[in-house]
């Protein structure tokens, strides 16, 4: 589903199951979004497709992403909201 033209959906989509996605989400759509080119844009779309443990083992560096443009979003977004 592409969200990435509504905001108001995408925030919808960054609730997670789980507190510790959410706490990098959100704070990452309200602070970055608006700067993103169209392809980040696309990239962090589809990163919110992916499954919430796929998701938090990437985050928390446990498994890296084998897509490279996903796990340059994941990149991104651990560098702006400095978890």
């Amino acid at each position: 589903m592409t969200l990435h033209n509504n905001k108001a959906r995408l925030r919808w989509a960054c609730r997670r199951g789980m507190l510790e996605l959410d706490v990098l989400f959100m704070p990452f759509v309200e602070q970055a979004w608006d700067h993103l080119n169209e392809q980040q844009k696309i990239d962090f779309d589809r990163l919110l497709d992916g499954d919430d443990p796929e998701l938090f083992a990437w985050f928390m560096g446990h498994e890296e992403c084998k897509d490279e443009a996903l796990n340059a979003m994941v990149q991104l977004i651990l560098k702006r909201v400095k978890v």
